[in-house]
C-alpha cells in the first residue's frame, strides 16, 4: 500500500500521557523495497536486456527513498477558552427594544391629528368604526359620563373612556376637592388629571383604541378651557357639549351622593356658564328629553359632521 507524502498523525492519546508506546514514524515510512539479492552488472560487452515491464498486479520498483517528515509532537492541552465570537458574516444578537412592554412593542403616542376630510364624493363618514378622539362637554348633571361609556361599550371597535373626575379621584389622601373652593391646590391638581388624561388617550390612540373624555369645560375659563385638552391630545380631538334644561340637570345632580353631588345654588351657577358654549361652532346636544342610548346615537350623527367638516376652536 502506497502511503501519502507527509508525516503520519499519531495516535490518540489520552489526556496527561505521552504518545502511544511503540509507535514509530519509521514504521509507517518503509525504505527500499525489500525483495530479492541484488543482480550483478553484466560482464562487458555483452548486450543488455531490457527490463521486462512489471505486471498489473505487481507493485513497481520504488524511487528513491524519501526521508521521513518531522515528527509530530502534541503539545498541551489547553483549558477551554471563552464563547466563539461573532464572525463578520454572523450577526450580533439585538438587544430588547426599550419601547416595549413584554414582547409587545407599542408605538409612542403623539398628538392625535384632524380627522382626514374624505371626497366630496364619498359615503358620509361612520364614527361607528372609525378611530376617534372625542371630548364630552357639559355641567355637573348633563350626563356626560353615562353617555360616554354607553358610546364606549357599545361601538364596533376598541374604545376607552377616560373621565377627568374619576382621574382626579386617584389622590387619596391630601384630595383637593374643588367643591369646598377652588384654589391653587386643586387648581394644581385637575391640571394634573388633565395632562393624565390626554397623555393616556394619546397612547390609546396610538395603539388604534378610540378614546372619549369627558369634563366640565368652561367656555369663559382658560384655566379649564378646551386650550388645555388641545394641547394635551391633539388638534384632532372632537369636542361635543351635551346641554340639557337646568330643571333636568337640578333632577340628575339630585339623585347623585358623596362628593359628585353639588348644591343647587352651584349647579345653576355651573349651568349659566356652560351657556356661553352656544355661538361657539361647537356642536351642542340638548339632551333633556332623550334617554342615553338616545343620546348616544345622535352622538355618532354629530360625530359624523364634525369628521367631515372638523370644528375650528
Amino acid at each position: 500500500m502506497q502511503h501519502a507524502v507527509g508525516s503520519p498523525l499519531p495516535p490518540p492519546h489520552q489526556p496527561g500521557h505521552g504518545p502511544a508506546v511503540g509507535w514509530s514514524p519509521a514504521a509507517h515510512h518503509p525504505g527500499p523495497h525489500q525483495g530479492s539479492a541484488p543482480v550483478p552488472p553484466p560482464a562487458p560487452g555483452c548486450p543488455v536486456q531490457a527490463p521486462l515491464p512489471a505486471a498489473p498486479h505487481q507493485v513497481p520498483a520504488p524511487g528513491p527513498q524519501q526521508t521521513p517528515g518531522p515528527q509530530h509532537v502534541p503539545g498541551p492541552q489547553l483549558a477551554p477558552g471563552p464563547g466563539p465570537v461573532p464572525g463578520p458574516h454572523q450577526p450580533a444578537p439585538v438587544p430588547p427594544s426599550p419601547e416595549g412592554t413584554g414582547h409587545v412593542p407599542l408605538p409612542p403616542g403623539g398628538p392625535v391629528a384632524v380627522p382626514s376630510v374624505p371626497p366630496a364624493t364619498a359615503a358620509a363618514p361612520d364614527p361607528t368604526t372609525t378611530t376617534l378622539a372625542v371630548l364630552l362637554i357639559g355641567p355637573a348633571g348633563a350626563g356626560k359620563t353615562s353617555v360616554a361609556k354607553y358610546w364606549a361599550d357599545h361601538r364596533r371597535v376598541p374604545t376607552a373612556h377616560i373621565s377627568l373626575d374619576d382621574v382626579r379621584e386617584w389622590v387619596r389622601s391630601g384630595f383637593a376637592d374643588p367643591q369646598t373652593g377652588w384654589n391653587e391646590h386643586s387648581e394644581a391638581q385637575y391640571r394634573l388629571a388633565r395632562r393624565t388624561c390626554g397623555f393616556s388617550a394619546r397612547n390609546f390612540l396610538a395603539n388604534g383604541i378610540s378614546c372619549i373624555l369627558d369634563d366640565a369645560v368652561f367656555p369663559d375659563r382658560p384655566v379649564v378651557g378646551l386650550g388645555g385638552w388641545k394641547r394635551h391630545v391633539g388638534p384632532g380631538l372632537l369636542p361635543v357639549v351635551l346641554l340639557p334644561g337646568l330643571d333636568i340637570v337640578l333632577e340628575r345632580n339630585a339623585e347623585r351622593s358623596g362628593n359628585r353631588r353639588l348644591t343647587d345654588e352651584e349647579v345653576a351657577r355651573i349651568h349659566g356658564r356652560m351657556a356661553g358654549w352656544y355661538g361657539s361652532g361647537l356642536p351642542i346636544i340638548d339632551n333633556s328629553q332623550l334617554d342615553i342610548p338616545e343620546t348616544a346615537h345622535l352622538l355618532d350623527e354629530v360625530l359624523s359632521r364634525s369628521i367631515a367638516s372638523p370644528p375650528s376652536w
